[in-house]
């Protein structure tokens, strides 16, 4: 590869500084961040009474983002390490994208348990007092392990290019050459950090396909463990594994087409990138709806009298209106628009990959708040607000908050490391070249 190509690469894939449109994004963001920020300080002053959840619906909107954070996380393993493994070259622009991502929403997934919990030293005697035959504290384990796992394959990638970032300080601020130089001055490109390099990421990579399945499989195991309508299910753990591969590969359409669109990366997230996403997406799609229809159709046939209340609040009663909304959004139009290769160019992959989201988020709230005001046991004499659920402006500042906080921390890290590996692409160009 001439040096001219090299060169060019690398002032394309450097970080951007803010634009008007960018500062504007992270100053509302940062806004909704601190609206949370006040919600959860009036929420631990006068307890969990500021929110709508009572003795039975005793999770909401926390625990639905809880498990939406987690669905998102997956794309990690799907983008880095299945397509990494099985050498899909094209993915190489996307597995960044798809780690920050998924270290994002681990977190928040993290933070969200402990606003749930009311007190934030309950998280503490998790840990004082956790028994290991509860699902719970199996979970702990497996999302410790998973963001630990997640943030070492974004980090080790990373290296080659902090060295280039790090030999460009004329471009860059001070404190910005500091972080640099903190984070990757030991790094000296030698043969033999390169192999210690790629044999880490190939191990963590493999490591990383079990974690994150039992991420997703011991989550379903805190509804499925629990003797209620909707939750008493053997298929909860491919059903929340084919949603979550499902949502993260939605959320990673949505990030090419804003990182190409603002970061004029149209070279390296080609159409070709959505169109090969976007058949990803339609078969997922297609499988997290077959794995719907099996999840509602064995309970409907057999129809026992408490799953009925249930069935019925979903399709064609109190919840109907958002259950439809979110089959339709998350599944239905993607499917419709994705099949077509039309419907995968960019804008319309972009429209796709927003529906799969905001259906996906609505599919968590359903899997929590219908089941949990439908007991086996009815309801009798108990006040009227015990038998409805809708979140307190509290939880709803709280929920949007940290879905903000999760916007902004990928909005950060753009601004601040290459999006789209700077050292992959100039190594894969070169082999171009070659061939």
């Amino acid at each position: 590869m001439e040096n001219s190509t090299k060169q060019q690469i690398i002032e394309d894939l450097l970080p951007q500084k803010f634009g008007k449109q960018g500062k504007i994004w992270v100053v509302g963001l940062s806004l909704l961040c601190i609206l949370g920020a006040v919600a959860y300080v009036r929420q631990l002053s006068k307890g969990l009474i500021v929110t709508s959840m009572r003795d039975y619906a005793s999770w909401g909107i926390y625990i639905s983002n809880f498990v939406f954070f987690v669905a998102i996380s997956l794309v990690g393993s799907l983008i880095t390490a299945v397509l990494r493994l099985t050498n899909v070259k094209w993915s190489t622009p996307l597995t960044r994208i798809a780690e920050i991502i998924a270290v994002s929403a681990i977190t928040f997934a993290s933070l969200i348990i402990i606003v749930d919990m009311g007190r934030p030293d309950r998280f503490y005697n998790l840990f004082i007092h956790g028994r290991l035959q509860s699902p719970i504290v199996w979970d702990v384990i497996v999302i410790t392990t998973y963001f630990f796992i997640s943030i070492l394959l974004l980090y080790f990638p990373l290296l080659p290019d902090l060295q280039i970032m790090i030999g460009l300080k004329s471009k860059t601020s001070n404190f910005l050459h500091k972080l640099y130089v903190f984070l990757g001055s030991y790094w000296k490109n030698t043969p033999q950090q390169i192999h210690i390099s790629e044999k880490a990421i190939s191990i963590m990579a493999i490591t990383i396909i079990p974690v994150a399945f039992a991420i997703h499989t011991v989550t379903s195991w805190l509804f499925a463990t629990t003797y209620r309508p909707g939750w008493d299910s053997t298929n909860f753990g491919a059903y929340f594994i084919s949603g979550a591969f499902l949502v993260g590969a939605g959320s990673v359409l949505i990030a090419m087409y804003v990182f190409r669109t603002h970061y004029n990366l149209q070279k390296y997230i080609t159409n070709d990138h959505f169109d090969r996403m976007g058949k990803v997406v339609v078969m997922l799609a297609l499988l997290y709806l077959y794995f719907n229809v099996n999840e509602f159709l064995v309970p409907a046939f057999k129809m026992k009298k408490p799953e009925e209340e249930h069935l019925r609040g979903l399709f064609t009663g109190e919840y109907a209106g958002i259950f439809w909304f979110a089959i339709t959004t998350a599944m239905i139009i993607p499917i419709v628009i994705l099949l077509f290769k039309k419907g995968r160019k960019p804008l319309p992959a972009f429209i796709a990959g927003i529906l799969v989201v905001i259906g996906s988020w609505f599919k968590r709230y359903l899997i929590v708040t219908p089941t949990l005001l439908h007991p086996f046991l009815p309801m009798r004499d108990v006040p009227e607000s015990y038998k409805h659920y809708f979140p307190s402006w509290e939880e709803w500042s709280i929920a949007i908050g940290s879905l903000a906080g999760a916007l902004l921390v990928i909005t950060i890290f753009a601004r601040i490391f290459p999006i789209i590996p700077i050292q992959e692409t100039i190594t894969e160009n070169e082999q171009h070249e070659k061939a």
